[in-house]
């Protein structure tokens, strides 16, 4: 089976091992990633955090490139992809630590994206962490003629895809239960925000 590559991924492995090396604490025991892709962040990622099981998610048509990808690499703490389509699957029933996921916000539809924030809002206890990595647009701006290129791009394939607007975002994170702990720069005009559930009895 020929599996996929994503050079973007390859581009951005550095920056985000880098955030995550932050966020992910020793205790931590299990981390869902929503939107695995190809699987080169898992397999980029996982070796750093042994303590931890990575749980990689996606699409049907994501998943057997992605488990081709991880049964060459052999890595144990990497579990069975699954497929999950945030538009009408549940997580899987564990107690995760934290949710990562990278460059999805701005391929779903917004109505997916706050079905998604609400999920996490269910289904994260407090302490656990979400991290979002992208694009972001601040007061409805672009930060770059090459961000507003893509936003284009992605509109002529799907006009209700595109870069989501930070305040939309951190809106709705904070209305589901979270705040937001870190709002990390990024190389090529990307972001990541880091969001931590707060009390579940806080949550309306």
């Amino acid at each position: 089976m020929t599996k996929s590559f994503s050079e973007t991924c390859e581009e951005n492995k550095g920056p985000i091992l880098a955030v995550l090396q932050d966020v992910i604490l020793p205790s931590d025991r299990r981390l869902l990633e929503i939107g695995a892709g190809t699987g080169q962040h898992a397999v980029s990622f996982a070796p750093f955090f042994p303590f931890m099981e990575w749980h990689p998610t996606d699409l049907a048509v994501q998943i057997p490139g992605m488990g081709q990808r991880f049964k060459e690499a052999r890595i144990p703490s990497i579990q069975v992809p699954r497929k999950l389509d945030i538009k009408k699957d549940d997580f899987p029933k564990v107690k995760f630590d934290v949710v990562f996921s990278a460059d999805t916000l701005h391929v779903m539809h917004w109505k997916d994206c706050k079905a998604f924030m609400k999920l996490l809002g269910h289904r994260l206890r407090e302490g656990s962490r979400a991290v979002f990595y992208g694009p972001f647009k601040y007061g409805g701006g672009f930060s770059s003629p090459t961000t507003e290129e893509f936003d284009l791009s992605l509109k002529a394939v799907d006009p209700l895809s595109g870069i989501r607007n930070f305040e939309d975002v951190n809106s709705n994170m904070l209305k589901n239960g979270f705040e937001l702990v870190c709002d990390y720069e990024m190389p090529a005009f990307n972001r990541t925000l880091v969001y931590r559930r707060l009390k579940f009895e806080s949550h309306r």
